[in-house]
């Protein structure tokens, strides 16, 4: 038996303090031990960015990353941006956008698009593009997803 490692880690803002296995993937602490099924888990290798979160503020695959790694760091998961009651802004450029078909990437390009949001100007299209490249959506085509984080690009911008 493995022995168990105590974490603490804030997530959402709220903090959880929990003994974990050395080997438990921070999409699996997330989505069994929080209930923040959010987080989904497509490839789990890293590929899809179904499992996107942000750690300190930089994006990470969830499944790649151990939970024990994630003690005393601050994440962010898809719930934290909003709920059906009150969509944030990139949520609702989503909604209008059309950016979403069977939505289990939608996690994912959120906490992407959040990420690229807070660190870059997005002056072209093709920087979106360039910064969803890791996301792999087998609906959309892109071009709606791209939109919506123009469009929240756009918003941001006139502010």
């Amino acid at each position: 038996m493995t022995a168990k490692i105590p974490i603490t880690v804030s997530v959402n803002g709220e903090n959880h303090a929990a003994e974990v296995e050395p080997r438990l993937l921070l999409a699996d602490f997330l989505r069994e031990n929080l209930d923040l099924t959010g987080t989904h888990v497509g490839c789990e290798h890293g590929i899809c960015g179904a499992c996107t979160v942000l750690m300190n503020g930089d994006s990470v695959r969830s499944c790649l990353t151990f939970a024990v790694q994630a003690d005393g760091t601050k994440i962010e998961t898809v719930e934290s941006l909003g709920d059906i009651d009150a969509l944030g802004p990139l949520q609702e450029a989503f909604r209008e956008k059309h950016a979403l078909q069977c939505g289990f990437c939608t996690p994912g390009m959120l906490m992407t698009a959040t990420d690229m949001l807070r660190k870059y100007r997005l002056e072209t299209d093709d920087d979106i593009r360039d910064g969803l490249s890791g996301n792999i959506c087998r609906c959309t085509g892109y071009q709606n997803i791209v939109a919506a984080v123009r469009s929240a690009a756009d918003k941001r911008d006139a502010k």
